[in-house]
């Protein structure tokens, strides 16, 4: 850093002095301000002239005739005469001039030239504090202009690590308020405010009489809206429309993508918005024209709206853009707003799905309905279950309590009216138990002729849905080997039941007391079962998954070693939805369940080698949201003494009566048991005391009595995961126009060894200045196939001279870590620098 003092200027002067050729060099000390303390200087190379203003001729002739050999320092205590009155003009101009003020110090060290003195000299006041001056020199400016100086120290009053007028508008925006800004305040301290705006002329085109950073905002906003919104704007809003579209895209897409930036982003959105009365402007605008635009949160808002006026008019061919529904909701949600209004997305396109099968209609014949449920319409029951996932999560969802209505109405009265009816009347055929494996045949049919060491994870009410859920999680880990099949459960479909069936047996009764017995004897807690399976393998035995979780790693090596066969009893979706006040929270249980479920195989894969497991249920259930009205209870009519449940009957005689349907217990069991189940005909229950109203099982339905089985392979060992890389699809060589759409390919699909990730992909110079916006582009894609892995992004371009001759590049950084992963060099071969022409 440059001082005045004389040592300084000593070593300066030593320094010009050096090497073997005769150097001269002339000290006009303006004021002389150094007239005594020139002789204490200590010159090693060069002696010491002393210039009076009447003695120039005579030094030129000294200088040029009596001595042409040694270093001289000519120091004239007063200013440099003017050319005609300067005798040693043109011995100055093969010599040097030395400078001792403070802009001339500085600008000397610093080796600005010297037309570029007067800039310091204008901004010397900046010059006056050490810390100051001190974050100038360390931004290593390597090119000095006028421009790059005043970039540098407003750079250095906004703190950016960088001289870059973009960062310093970065600053000035996202870290002060827009009235009364600090940092403004400090440009104008140090004289650097009309610079400011200058630059903001010729960067984004605001120019305005009276600028401020409220009008800048509105600018920078309105303009990025113009580019994306598909028709003219208010014309109250046209004046704020910049000629400098592309710089101004660029900066703010380098803003909204930003992590440490995006919620000021937000701020500054919801500002403007305010300010511009948006809201009510774009209520005259076709959704259609604001699909494409993000500037906004309200646009968001305004097309979940659009979304859910469709869907309440059953519109689901509705389109934007030739984009679908869930299209919409997929794109949408990966824009700059997509992270804030994502519940709402993912509900619209649950319910989307549900209302598409408005008119459903299952078979009548009872092997074609439970291929068509284990094929497709499983997924109404997901989609269902989803949709109140997200609903419940958003904090205020009055807005789609219509929606919720019509989804409630069409999953129970089209639905699941319809499902268990035909259900039902397939269910009494003789043959229907021969459709499905039997849950009874558990045993024999997966895990007797076991080769290995098998796991069985018995999860309660995980129903055949759910564990599709499952089956998909497990898919997308390499590691992993999974197929899914279904067996039918017993009936009534219950916990004592269902999990006496599946545990190896002779014979399963319910008594007449209504016990439930597998080789005479009652199996209701884990050391029943225990004893049981271990009455048939000899070395096994059944843990409690809250048990396992809170065991370390050597203490469940110890528990497994030597077992043929454990069975993990996990308790999430049925200890959820079987209490009053926690019934509505059994879909967050099913989405805890697979991930414990899935957490469990991989940590006793690792901990305890195991490799084979086997997950089922016990039961299914039955979920709907609305509470049961009194038409949808059936009176109990049964013989006292009967077992009675919500959802089945047990007694010695068939119930006649409407809407309800029996079959002998000996059929469900294959035995000699005369005992009747009775139950209802749809998803109705019986009239009983107690308990809750959502969530039932023990019925007869699919979602009951179809039952999960999946039979999963894993390996050991960690496999070394790569993160999933990005393309171009063609290889372009130059660009021709200011805004570029461009495509590219996610390389394969995500899988666990091939992670997904963000990538911001943008343009830059030879020397690294960013020259277009940021594209985020989440790479997440699990396609198979490598068309459904293609993307398209569009890049706007800064409004700036180009140099065909130099190299510009397209690279793209993976945001997790920072690392460029893709430069491709392109010319920029541009005719003139304006918003128009053809897209490339």
């Amino acid at each position: 850093m440059a001082e005045l003092n004389l040592k300084q200027i000593t070593d300066k002067l030593n320094a010009e002095f050096n090497g073997e050729s005769r150097k001269l060099v002339f000290w006009y000390d303006v004021k002389a301000e150094f007239i005594d303390d020139v002789e204490t200087l200590e010159l090693t190379h060069a002696k010491l002239y002393r210039l009076e203003t009447d003695n120039q001729f005579y030094t030129k002739y000294f200088l040029e005739r009596l001595d042409r050999t040694t270093n001289y320092l000519i120091y004239a205590p007063f200013p440099k005469p003017p050319v005609q009155d300067n005798h040693l003009a043109d011995t100055i101009k093969y010599s040097k001039e030395f400078f001792a003020d403070r802009a001339s110090l500085l600008a000397l060290d610093l080796g600005i030239e010297e037309k570029y003195r007067p800039v310091i000299k204008k901004y010397i006041k900046f010059f006056g504090a050490k810390d100051r001056t001190q974050r100038f020199y360390d931004l290593e400016i390597e090119n000095f202009t006028k421009d790059t100086i005043e970039i540098a120290l407003m750079s250095v009053l906004c703190k950016t690590r960088t001289a870059s007028f973009e960062e310093v508008v970065r600053v000035v925006l996202t870290d002060a308020s827009l009235e009364e800004n600090v940092f403004l305040a400090d440009l104008d301290k140090y004289d650097l405010l009309s610079a400011f705006w200058r630059f903001c002329e010729e960067q984004f085109g605001y120019a305005d009489v009276n600028p401020t950073l409220e009008k800048l905002v509105i600018t920078l906003f309105v303009t990025y809206t113009a580019r994306y919104i598909h028709g003219d704007l208010p014309i109250a809003w046209q004046n704020y429309i910049s000629y400098k579209s592309g710089n101004i895209i660029a900066f703010l897409d380098n803003l909204m993508n930003n992590l440490l930036y995006r919620n000021r982003y937000n701020e500054l959105s919801e500002y403007v918005a305010t300010q511009l009365k948006a809201t009510v402007v774009f209520e005259d605008y076709a959704t259609e024209a604001l699909v494409d635009s993000d500037t906004f949160a309200l646009i968001d808002h305004m097309i979940i709206r659009w979304i859910n006026a469709r869907l309440l008019a059953e519109d689901i061919g509705a389109k934007l853009k030739s984009m679908s529904i869930p299209q919409i909701c997929q794109a949408r949600s990966k824009m700059h707003f997509g992270n804030t209004y994502k519940l709402q997305y993912q509900l619209l396109e649950h319910a989307y799905s549900l209302i598409k099968n408005v008119g459903y209609s299952c078979p009548d014949d009872f092997k074609d309905l439970v291929d068509q449920y284990t094929n497709s319409d499983y997924l109404m029951d997901t989609h269902y279950r989803y949709f109140y996932y997200y609903f419940d999560q958003i904090s205020d969802n009055t807005g789609f309590e219509d929606l919720r209505d019509l989804v409630e109405n069409i999953y129970t009265n089209n639905y699941l009216t319809e499902v268990t009816s035909k259900w039902n009347q397939g269910l009494l055929n003789e043959s229907a138990l021969t459709v499905l494996p039997l849950q009874r045949e558990f045993y024999s049919k997966y895990i007797y002729e076991r080769k290995e060491r098998v796991i069985v994870i018995v999860s309660d009410a995980m129903r055949y849905e759910v564990g599709h859920s499952l089956w998909a999680r497990l898919q997308d880990d390499k590691k992993c080997s999974a197929t899914l099949e279904s067996m039918l459960g017993v009936l009534p479909s219950y916990t004592k039941l269902g999990m006496a069936a599946l545990l190896p047996h002779r014979t399963l009764v319910l008594t007449e007391d209504y016990r439930v017995m597998a080789d005479g004897t009652t199996r209701d807690d884990l050391k029943q079962r225990e004893a049981l399976l271990q009455s048939y393998v000899p070395n096994s035995r059944c843990v409690q998954f809250d048990d396992i979780k809170l065991m370390k790693r050597d203490v469940i090596r110890q528990m497994f070693a030597g077992m043929d066969v454990v069975y993990v009893y996990h308790n999430q979706i049925d200890a959820r939805g079987d209490k009053l006040n926690t019934e509505n929270e059994v879909f967050v249980a099913c989405e805890e369940a697979i991930e414990e479920i899935f957490t469990l195989i991989k940590k006793l894969t690792e901990d305890v080698s195991a490799t084979h497991y086997v997950v089922t249920a016990d039961h299914g259930f039955i979920y709907k949201r609305d509470k049961l009205q009194e038409s949808d209870k059936i009176a109990n009519l049964s013989e006292k003494g009967s077992y009675v449940n919500r959802r089945f009957i047990v007694s010695e005689q068939a119930l006649q009566e409407d809407g309800i349907s029996s079959v002998l217990m000996s059929k469900i069991l294959g035995n000699e048991d005369s005992k009747v189940v009775s139950f209802p005909i749809g998803s109705s229950v019986f009239k009983v005391a107690g308990g809750g109203q959502n969530y039932v099982h023990g019925g007869s339905s699919p979602q009951e009595m179809i039952i999960p089985v999946l039979n999963v392979k894993t390996e050991k060992g960690r496999k070394e995961t790569r993160t999933v890389q990005i393309t171009m699809v063609s290889t372009i060589q130059k660009i021709t126009n200011l805004i570029a759409n461009l495509d590219f390919i996610q390389t394969e699909p995500v899988t666990d060894v091939v992670k997904g990730t963000s990538y911001r992909i943008f343009f830059v110079s030879e020397d690294n200045e960013k020259i277009s916006n940021d594209n985020i582009y989440v790479a997440d894609k699990k396609y198979n196939e490598p068309q459904k892995r293609i993307f398209r992004l569009r890049f706007n371009f800064k409004n700036k001279h180009y140099d065909k001759s130099k190299r510009y590049y397209l690279v793209a950084y993976d945001e997790k870590n920072d690392l460029e992963i893709l430069r491709h060099p392109v010319i920029m071969d541009l005719a003139f620098s304006n918003d128009f022409g053809f897209n490339l």
